[in-house]
């Protein structure tokens, strides 16, 4: 049996989760967010949000990949990465759109 150590703070998944929650809702208040970009933006952006917020949700829940180069795009510090650089294209766009 094999038994994996996590050596990461819980708080700092806690905060990816509540981060990936918080970007899905105003996405889901808001979605011309992300729907009024021209489509050679619009479809990275997507793409983008996809990754950030699959793997802020898969985490938590101890999913991960067998693959070497998947599971290392969704765990941190690729993971956190990717949520920063999503919600600051988001709240960027909110602005521009206010």
């Amino acid at each position: 049996m094999r038994t994996e150590v996590h050596d990461r703070p819980m708080w700092l998944t806690l905060a990816a989760m509540l981060v990936a929650a918080a970007l899905a809702l105003w996405l889901l208040i808001r979605p011309e967010l992300l729907s009024g970009l021209p489509m050679f933006l619009r479809m990275p952006a997507i793409g983008l949000g996809v990754w950030a917020l699959g793997a802020a949700f898969m985490q938590p829940l101890g999913l991960g990949f067998r693959r070497h180069w998947l599971r290392r795009a969704t765990n941190p510090p690729w993971s956190w990465a990717v949520l920063g650089s999503f919600a600051v294209i988001v709240v960027i766009r909110a602005f521009w759109l206010a």
